[in-house]
């Protein structure tokens, strides 16, 4: 399984806001995006005012621009790479339902993201590594494939051999200081929960605009 192995707080620079990559370091002093608010590399100061264009100057961006820019900051909060990102744009067009909307739903209902979603884990890139690491179950049965996409109905919990281990033991403790999303359900004494139905938009992350990622392959 590919996995990108940079430096995630320069995501959220280049994004110029934070994307929460980080868990609990997002809100520390640590966090980098709060020290160097600016984009990396050598002109990372300078870009503001230079995405209209090649020249520069204007101060205006594209239209391409910002739906890059969107599609980039929705495949990053989701740690998604480009072709597994247009496979779920191209499902989501077969599917019926608004583009953009179906499209937020599955990357919503990816494994890695309902255990970060349930409060298991402090980020997206944390969950998927306790997944990776077969820690939890769905349905009962033990999976280590965090892009899954799961449905109404269906069941996540953590593993009984994993139970004992220290994280798991202190796990109910931090999630219960993380609220739920109404579309999940959650049971922390049995380190368990469940999909209810499909979220609504009101209930994905209003920071995302998902006509532009739809504009952006629809060029």
């Amino acid at each position: 399984m590919a996995k990108d192995l940079g430096p995630a707080c320069k995501l959220c620079r280049r994004e110029s806001e934070k994307l929460f990559l980080k868990g609990e370091r997002c809100f520390s002093p640590k966090c980098a995006f709060e020290r160097r608010g600016f984009a990396p590399g050598q002109h990372g100061r300078s870009t503001g005012g230079r995405r209209g264009g090649k020249g520069g100057g204007s101060g205006r961006e594209s239209d391409y621009s910002r739906q890059l820019r969107a599609k980039q900051k929705a495949r990053r909060i989701y740690g998604v790479f480009e072709r597994q990102f247009r496979r779920y744009y191209e499902t989501a067009q077969r599917r019926r339902g608004i583009t953009g909307l179906v499209l937020l739903q599955t990357l919503e209902s990816r494994l890695d993201n309902v255990v970060f979603r349930m409060g298991f884990a402090s980020s997206r890139g944390h969950a998927r590594l306790l997944v990776t690491h077969g820690h939890f179950m769905v349905n009962g049965r033990r999976t280590d494939i965090p892009s899954m996409v799961l449905g109404a109905g269906d069941v996540v919990a953590v593993r009984d051999g994993s139970r004992e281990g220290t994280y798991f033991k202190e796990l109910p403790s931090f999630a219960e200081t993380r609220n739920i999303l109404p579309w999940l359900s959650r049971d922390l004494k049995n380190l368990s929960g469940s999909v209810i139905r499909l979220p609504e938009r009101a209930e994905i992350d209003g920071n995302m605009n998902e006509q532009l990622i739809v504009e952006y392959y629809s060029r």
